[in-house]
């Protein structure tokens, strides 16, 4: 699986009170820390805890192509994530 995977993933940092929130949209998966540097190094442990799991149980292909990644010449390739921002209007 490690070879063929080339993806640099998005991650999205979010403080929720005293504690910081490491989320990968491709994958949606999260995690959490006390510090952004905490949460983001238990983010990419998690990624790798994740796809080693789905390649033992023989689940990749599934898994990922249910969550939108794509493989190409036999490299899997997270979904594009786009990021934009609306207004939202309170009456």
């Amino acid at each position: 699986m490690e070879k063929d995977l080339n993806s640099l993933l998005s991650l999205v940092l979010l403080k929720e009170g005293k504690r910081y929130v490491a989320y990968f949209p491709a994958l949606d998966l999260s995690t959490s820390g006390n510090t952004a540097v905490e949460a983001k190094k238990r983010a990419v442990e998690a990624a790798r805890i994740f796809f080693q799991e789905i390649e033992e149980k023989g689940t990749a292909k599934e898994i990922l192509s249910e969550l939108g990644w794509e493989r190409k010449q036999k490299i899997w390739r997270e979904p594009v994530i786009k990021h934009d921002s609306v207004r939202v209007a309170v009456a």
